[in-house]
């Protein structure tokens, strides 16, 4: 089908034939479909949507565009996708601990745009690490360690890396169809045997409001099914930072902490944990949410999650000893100082986009994708929401290259924050379960 049809079907609201989906996938990696043709399409599909087939016809066919992985292993391969948030340095944790009780994580992953931070930008932070190995290293290491943290290879999804960027200059990101299939064509190329989702919710997601969050959530757990990828969802919380820190190396400092005991943020632990119980369960090593719970539980108790950690991290070519000496091998900002609280009171609300926007304006995240980001720099000890503080206590720890930017985003952490004279309620973080 020529595809000035193909977009005119769309455009119209006829069904899009399977055949034709992946005839125009095909065009957007060999060139013969050009930009302008990939546009309207997406705005053809923003504004008219897609039926459940079309949704999985278009997410296979974008799957199929390039290399998708095989796994001969002796347990089953599993993993989770984030829709973004800040603070979120869950995968650090989940992958390790959900390895440790017996299953195969092969976490592709990404880097940090806009607010939101990125898994590969933090194992960036850590000398010697190797985001990006070859074929070869990736598979050993998931078969030898039972996890590995790295970015996706060109040769997985190539049509969503056109349509992406096509989409991101279009106003056509926000469809919630488009947005399925570029989520799971590279997870379905993952050759996974169960899938688990976190997509956020609140003021510091993408989709702020919770009827969004659901919506996208039955969207990626109905296509991914329908493609034959067993997948379950959790909507959780991003109202407030998950973990007490933002930015890269201190995320990573804040994982070793969780992982060998030392310091566990509770919302982060309530999150982690239970998207570890439902991956365990999907992978059908756990009967039941409590007993994936408690086995997730077990594996990080015992330490076992923390080793599996440090040898992946070895493996890919970072220190041996990084569990136990991380604080002399990650990158360490020269200026740290205290956010001081304007006032007394409980923390009230948090602006989760703006603590996220204050790291990217210290340079630890980026607003295009070419920039460059600074992984020592960021914030720790944020205050949660319930928190009490005293006038002149801090809010937050800035961790800055220079006096210049902590003064501007110690300032932004103080606009952020409300505080009041009662404790608010504090609510779990998952906030339900789709499957």
């Amino acid at each position: 089908m020529l595809p000035q049809e193909f977009i005119r079907l769309k455009r119209d609201g006829k069904p899009l034939p399977a055949a034709a989906i992946r005839e125009f996938v095909a065009g957007m990696v060999s060139g013969a479909v050009t930009e302008g043709q990939i546009a309207a399409f997406a705005m053809a599909t923003l504004l008219n949507g897609m039926s459940p087939d079309e949704a999985v016809a278009l997410t296979l066919a974008m799957r199929d565009s390039g290399t998708v992985l095989t796994w001969d292993l002796p347990g089953p391969v599993v993993d989770k996708h984030s829709t973004g948030g800040v603070g979120d340095n869950v995968s650090l944790m989940l992958a390790p601990i959900v390895a440790a009780c017996g299953a195969y994580v092969p976490m592709i992953s990404g880097r940090g745009l806009g607010h939101t931070g990125g898994t590969l930008d933090k194992m960036d932070s850590i000398p010697g690490y190797k985001s990006q190995p070859d074929n070869a290293l990736f598979r050993k290491t998931v078969r030898d360690v039972g996890c590995a943290i790295i970015g996706q290879t060109g040769d997985l999804a190539p049509a969503d890396k056109r349509f992406y960027g096509i989409r991101d200059v279009t106003a056509t990101v926000e469809s919630v169809p488009l947005i399925t299939a570029s989520i799971l064509s590279k997870k379905l190329a993952a050759g996974l045997d169960a899938l688990v989702l976190d997509v956020k919710s609140g003021n510091g997601a993408f989709m702020a409001r919770p009827r969004e969050a659901s919506a996208l959530a039955k969207s990626l757990v109905e296509v991914a099914n329908g493609a034959g990828l067993p997948t379950t969802a959790l909507v959780t919380d991003m109202n407030q930072p998950l973990a007490s820190a933002a930015g890269n190396a201190l995320e990573v400092a804040n994982a070793v902490d969780f992982l060998t005991g030392d310091v566990r943020d509770r919302r982060l632990a309530d999150v982690t944990l239970a998207l570890a119980a439902e991956m365990l369960v999907s992978a059908g090593i756990a009967r039941s949410r409590k007993d994936g719970l408690a086995r997730a539980q077990e594996a990080l108790n015992s330490g076992k999650a923390a080793e599996r950690f440090g040898r992946m991290v070895a493996a890919l070519g970072g220190p041996a000893d990084f569990v136990s000496r991380y604080k002399s091998y990650l990158p360490n900002a020269p200026v740290v100082r205290p956010v001081v609280a304007p006032a007394q009171g409980f923390v009230r609300s948090i602006d989760t986009r703006a603590v996220g926007m204050a790291v990217v304006a210290l340079g630890g995240g980026r607003t295009r994708p070419q920039d460059n980001v600074d992984l020592a720099v960021g914030l720790t000890l944020l205050a949660p929401i319930g928190a009490e503080v005293h006038a002149d206590e801090p809010l937050a720890l800035v961790h800055a290259r220079d006096e210049a930017t902590a003064s501007v985003a110690a300032e932004a952490v103080v606009q952020a924050y409300t505080l009041g004279d009662d404790r608010p309620v504090t609510r779990s973080p998952v906030i339900r379960n789709i499957a």
